[in-house]
C-alpha cells in the first residue's frame, strides 16, 4: 500500500487569485456528489481532510491543501451540477471554476471526476469537452468503483472510456470505499507536482 499524501488544509477562496502561491498545483473537479471530498480524504488517509456530507454542494468555495509539503498543492472544487443551493449560489460555481483552471499559472494537472456507478453525465462531457478545448491537461477518474458489479466492471470500463472517447487504460478507476486506485492516483498526483 502506498504512502497517503501529507496533506494540510492552507485556506479556501472564491477567486482563485486570493489562494495562495504554489510550486506546482493539482486540482479534483467534477459534479455534486461525485465523491470528491471522500476520495481526497481517502488519498490523504485522513476522514476529516475535507467535509464529505450526503447533501451534494458542500464544497463551495476552492479548498486549497499543502501537499507532502513540497511547495505543492492540491484543490477541492465546487462540484458543478445538481446540487440543493439556492440557484444564485450555482451559478456562480461554474465561472469561479473555470476562470480558475484557465487562470491558476501553477496548474499542472487537473482530475476531472466521473461517477463510475452511472457513467459521464451531460454536464461531465462538457466539462470534459472545455478541458480539451482548453488544452488544460487532465485525467477522468471513476469514482465509486465498490458500486460496480464485479461482473459488470470490465463492461462498464469500455463504456465509460468510450463516452469520454478515451481508451479504458487511460480512465483511473479508484474507491474512497475501499481503496481501490487510491496508490495510482497518489503517485500520479506525486509524479505531476515534481515537474
Amino acid at each position: 500500500m502506498s504512502k497517503p499524501l501529507i496533506l494540510q488544509f492552507i485556506d479556501a477562496a472564491t477567486d482563485f487569485e486570493e489562494l495562495p502561491e504554489t510550486r506546482a498545483e493539482v486540482v479534483f473537479i467534477g459534479r455534486s456528489n461525485v465523491g470528491k471530498s471522500s476520495l481526497l480524504n481517502a488519498i490523504g488517509g485522513k476522514k476529516n481532510l475535507a467535509p464529505v456530507s450526503q447533501k451534494p454542494g458542500r464544497t463551495r468555495a476552492l479548498g486549497c491543501f499543502a501537499l507532502d509539503k513540497t511547495g505543492a498543492s492540491l484543490v477541492d472544487c465546487p462540484g458543478y451540477g445538481y446540487a440543493k443551493v439556492s440557484k444564485a449560489t450555482r451559478a456562480t460555481w461554474l465561472p469561479m471554476l473555470t476562470s480558475y483552471l484557465l487562470g491558476r499559472e501553477k496548474l499542472v494537472m487537473t482530475f476531472l471526476l466521473v461517477d463510475g456507478e452511472i457513467g459521464p453525465t451531460a454536464s461531465d462531457l462538457e466539462m470534459l469537452q472545455f478541458l480539451r478545448d482548453s488544452a488544460v491537461t487532465y485525467v477522468v477518474v471513476a469514482t465509486k468503483h465498490d458500486k460496480v458489479k464485479p461482473s459488470k466492471r470490465h463492461k462498464r470500463e469500455r463504456e465509460l472510456a468510450a463516452k469520454c472517447k478515451l481508451t479504458p487504460s487511460e480512465v483511473a478507476w479508484a474507491s474512497a470505499e475501499n481503496g481501490h486506485g487510491i496508490p495510482r492516483l497518489r503517485e500520479a498526483i506525486r509524479e505531476a507536482t515534481r515537474k
